[in-house]
């Protein structure tokens, strides 16, 4: 057969992805994969059953029905105090993930650099390369996952085009301050290049913590594009809703991209989806302290039975450290994959190696997930409870 492109033989598929398949096939509690395992808010499947009958079932506009993008630029135009244009400045795409890839499509030529923190949602790398870009890894340092602004200044100086930034960030949940993202901000202004956000997580964020969006910074908004979803904000993985905002500029070739590359999101979903955009603030407010509530709840059953983790700023993630497990006999030699894949054969929990978020050569982290009903993060605590030393 004739060889397949370079591109795919730089990445492997995707490593959480393939967790939630081997979770599948032991019948083990997926806490790998981060999704809900409850139903999105009732108005919204109300809304869902009605346009069954009423429709729309035909393409709507490539880049996003008109009311969907009018309701998302009512929202975001509220959370970062500037109005957005909803004709010009959004288009919606199949989820975040086409969202982040379409951005990099849009901005990178074959040779440019791209920033990315590391760790990161394992997308990121994957994106660089199908778009023609080098990724530059930032690191993060645990346990407070700082970074370094130098680093940063110096990946810009030697010609980095954009940096990505996930905040709140998968998988470590650290919440960027005001200050950090300023201190960005500041260069990417300095060096003329492209703030690229991944805000999907931008309505779980715990106390003390604050999310800022980078857009809403001085001067920022021009050199910001916006990548976000409403999966997690709605509990509608599996709906693939996302959008881009951006300056106009930007959207017109995102526009582009976007329609070669997908068409356009499913018109009943759009539909349905609406509603849940015009929920008042309560419905913010209740989100965050439902999730709260699921993490404080699953990282005191971590505490009792003694596994070491991180405390999310925002996310539903938490890291868990298993060097304690890797330096014991029956595990020597093992990768942390290998630990996550014993984890679902052995204990019924699966997890995500954070090696596949780590550029650094981490092995001693997996991370999982607490997107789930109390009775079911109980039967994982439960299971877990084997790894107690």
């Amino acid at each position: 057969m004739p060889q397949l492109s370079n591109r795919v033989k730089t990445f492997t598929d995707s490593v959480i992805r393939r967790m939630t398949r081997i979770s599948d096939e032991y019948n083990a509690i997926n806490l790998s994969q981060g999704f809900p395992d409850f139903d999105p808010p009732k108005e919204i499947l109300d809304k869902l059953a009605e346009v069954a009958y009423k429709g729309p079932h035909q393409y709507s506009v490539t880049f996003g029905a008109d009311n969907l993008r009018e309701a998302l630029a009512r929202k975001q135009s509220k959370a970062i105090n500037r109005q957005i244009d909803s004709q010009k400045e959004i288009v919606v795409t199949c989820g975040g993930t086409e969202a982040m890839m379409c951005t990099m499509m849009t901005i990178c030529n074959p040779g440019d650099k791209v920033l990315v923190f590391s760790p990161f949602y394992e997308n990121y790398g994957a994106d660089a390369i199908l778009s023609g870009a080098e990724p530059i890894y930032i690191p993060l340092v645990p346990p407070d996952y700082h970074f370094d602004i130098n680093l940063v200044e110096k990946g810009f100086k030697d010609g980095a085009k954009a940096i990505i930034i996930c905040n709140p960030s998968n998988p470590c949940g650290k919440v960027f301050t005001r200050e950090e993202l300023e201190a960005i901000g500041r260069l990417v202004l300095k060096y003329d290049v492209y703030a690229v956000t991944d805000e999907v997580y931008e309505h779980l964020v715990y106390e003390p913590y604050k999310h800022t969006y980078m857009s809403s910074l001085p001067d920022m908004y021009e050199h910001t594009i916006t990548c976000n979803s409403l999966s997690k904000t709605f509990s509608i993985t599996g709906w693939r809703l996302g959008y881009i905002i951006a300056p106009e500029e930007v959207i017109d070739g995102a526009k582009k991209v976007h329609d070669f590359l997908t068409v356009g999101a499913a018109a009943p979903l759009q539909e349905a989806a609406v509603i849940g955009l015009n929920f008042p603030e309560t419905y913010y407010d209740g989100l965050k302290k439902l999730y709260t509530e699921k993490r404080d709840y699953f990282l005191a059953g971590l505490d009792r039975i003694g596994l070491e983790h991180n405390i999310p700023q925002g996310t539903y993630f938490v890291l868990l450290d298993i060097q304690q497990f890797l330096n014991l006999p029956q595990f020597s030699g093992y990768t942390d994959l290998m630990f996550c894949e014993w984890m679902i054969k052995e204990i019924g929990v699966a997890a995500v190696p954070g090696s596949s978020f780590f550029k650094e050569d981490v092995n001693n982290f997996i991370r999982l997930h607490f997107a789930r009903e109390k009775s079911t993060l109980d039967k994982a605590l439960a299971r877990l409870e084997k790894l107690k030393l």
